[in-house]
């Protein structure tokens, strides 16, 4: 019977998909700060995946989303 009320709460829905959208994202970046004294290369690498991570998850979970 509880599926078929509906006044559920699906707050937590979307903060778990704002994790999954920028959680990856930012811990490339912070990877990234921390690699970029010794290996510059590498941390423009990370960069990049995270800035194409975030493009790719704001049109996927953000087409969910709505």
């Amino acid at each position: 019977m509880i599926f078929l009320e509906g006044n559920m709460n699906l707050d937590g829905l979307i903060f778990l998909i704002l994790a999954i959208m920028l959680g990856p994202a930012i811990l490339l970046a912070i990877i990234g700060l921390a690699v970029r004294k010794k290996n510059k290369k590498a941390a423009k690498v990370l960069f990049i995946l995270a800035a194409v991570y975030v493009i790719i998850s704001l049109g996927v979970c953000g087409g969910m989303m709505v």
